[in-house]
């Protein structure tokens, strides 16, 4: 009952088969102990990863393995590979990706976000119109401020399809 107080479910269901454990492999006390929380804290970290992706909207998930380097045939697969370092969040700074329609922008940001989602960082990806339209309703709403942290909260903001519909001077 205090496991779930304390909201500590793999504690709560692995506490038993540990102890068993423990018992026929003579873990001392201590070893028991941190495998336990060992395990917990893998738990959190996990849903606390899992909150991440979800909270970011990725449209799709994509990863850097399963984008196709071998086309577009100029793709700077280094550059790439560079970014996924995530060293420009760290620096606080911006990640470009420029290129015709169709050559993998979308996957490689969503990869980018992914990958941050994994390291740490809050995300978040929208396209260029859709933060257009949900800071413009926000305004017309009167709630401009709180939609506006929105995307200014997220350490990586992911801003898809910018270019690709034409945007008026109150949406610019």
């Amino acid at each position: 009952r205090s496991l779930e107080l304390l909201k500590l479910p793999f504690i709560l269901d692995h506490v038993e088969e540990f102890a068993r454990q423990a018992g026929a492999e003579q873990w001392s006390h201590m070893e028991f102990l941190v495998r336990l929380i060992e395990g917990e804290a893998a738990l959190h970290q996990d849903r606390a990863r899992q909150r991440r992706v979800t909270q970011a909207r990725f449209p799709v998930l994509k990863t850097f393995e399963q984008f196709d380097f071998t086309w577009p045939t100029k793709i700077n697969r280094l550059a790439v590979q560079n970014l996924c370092r995530l060293k420009f969040i760290e620096d606080k700074a911006n990640a470009i990706l420029i290129g015709g329609v169709g050559l993998g922008k979308t996957h490689l940001a969503i990869a980018l976000g992914w990958a941050a989602c994994q390291a740490g960082p809050r995300v978040r990806f929208a396209t260029a119109i859709d933060i257009i339209n949900s800071l413009s309703a926000a305004q017309n709403a009167g709630r401009l401020a709180q939609e506006l942290k929105t995307y200014t909260r997220p350490e990586v903001l992911i801003v898809d399809e910018l270019g690709y519909l034409p945007i008026d001077k109150r949406g610019a």
